[in-house]
C-alpha cells in the first residue's frame, strides 16, 4: 500500500509558482499556501530536490569525506515523529545542518548511487534516509516504504514542478488543491504547476478528473479541488 497524495499547489492564472514575480503585489495573500495546507489537515509532505536545497541550511557545501563503509539500507532518526518532511534527493545535493523544519522531521529518498560521506553526513545531522533504486528514484517504491516502515497514510505533495510533475506520470496523485490566484506572472522563466524540464513527455497518464470541491477566497483567489484518476 502506499499513501494518499493530495498535491497542494497556489499559482498564478497563467500556471506559473514563483509568487515573487506575480503581478498585482496586492493579490498576493500571505501565507495562503499554508493555511489552506492547515485547513486539510495538514500532515507528511513531500518535495522534490530543488525545494530541499532552499531549506538545507548547507548551500553550496558536500558533506567532509568519511571512512565509513555504510549500507545501502534505510536509516531513522527516530520513528516517533509526529509529521515528516520529505525530500526527492535522488544524488545527494542537499546538506542540511538541520534535522527539523518547523518540528516536522527530516526524511530524504535516495539512490543507491550516493557516497558513503553524504549517509554519514545525514546521520550526523539527525536527517532520517530511505532508497528507492539504484540510479534514478522509484517513486511507487518510495511510497510504499513510507506507508510500511512510518505508517503514513496521506501525503501532502507541496512541489516544485518537477516533482510534482513526476508524481503525476507515475499515477501516483489522487486529488489536485490548486489554489488560483488573481495575479499573471505573464513569461517563461518561472516553473509550472506540473512540468517535465526541458523535455516533452506527451499528455499525462491522467483518465478522469472530477471537481469535488471548489470556494472563492479573498483578493480574488479560487481553490478549486479535484480528484484525478
Amino acid at each position: 500500500m502506499r499513501p494518499y497524495v493530495i498535491c497542494h499547489m497556489v499559482s498564478s492564472v497563467d500556471g506559473r509558482i514563483w509568487g515573487s514575480r506575480w503581478r498585482p503585489k496586492a493579490n498576493v495573500v500571505p501565507n495562503l499556501f499554508e493555511t489552506l495546507h492547515d485547513r486539510m489537515g495538514g500532515g507528511s509532505w513531500l518535495c522534490g530536490r530543488v525545494t530541499a536545497e532552499e531549506f538545507a541550511k548547507g548551500k553550496g557545501q558536500v558533506y567532509p569525506p568519511t571512512d565509513q563503509k555504510l549500507p545501502r539500507e534505510n536509516w531513522y532518526a527516530t520513528r516517533d515523529a509526529r509529521t515528516w518532511g520529505i525530500f526527492l534527493d535522488a544524488h545527494g545535493k542537499a546538506v542540511w545542518q538541520r534535522a527539523d523544519i518547523g518540528g516536522d522531521a527530516i526524511l530524504v529518498i535516495l539512490t543507491e548511487q550516493v557516497p558513503d560521506s553524504h549517509l554519514a553526513g545525514l546521520r550526523s545531522d539527525g536527517v532520517s534516509y530511505i532508497f528507492a533504486g539504484k540510479t534514478e528514484i522509484d517513486l511507487a517504491a518510495a511510497l510504499e516504504t513510507l506507508n510500511r516502515e512510518l505508517g503514513i497514510e496521506r501525503l501532502m505533495l507541496e512541489g516544485g514542478g518537477g516533482a510534482n510533475g513526476a508524481l503525476l506520470r507515475a499515477s501516483l496523485v489522487d486529488e489536485l488543491s490548486l489554489v488560483i490566484t488573481a495575479a499573471i506572472d505573464g513569461s517563461s522563466g518561472a516553473p509550472t504547476v506540473f512540468n517535465s524540464g526541458d523535455t516533452d513527455l506527451g499528455p499525462a497518464p491522467i483518465e478522469s478528473m472530477t471537481l469535488i470541491g471548489h470556494e472563492v477566497l479573498e483578493k480574488g483567489a479560487v481553490w478549486l479541488r479535484y480528484k484525478l484518476g
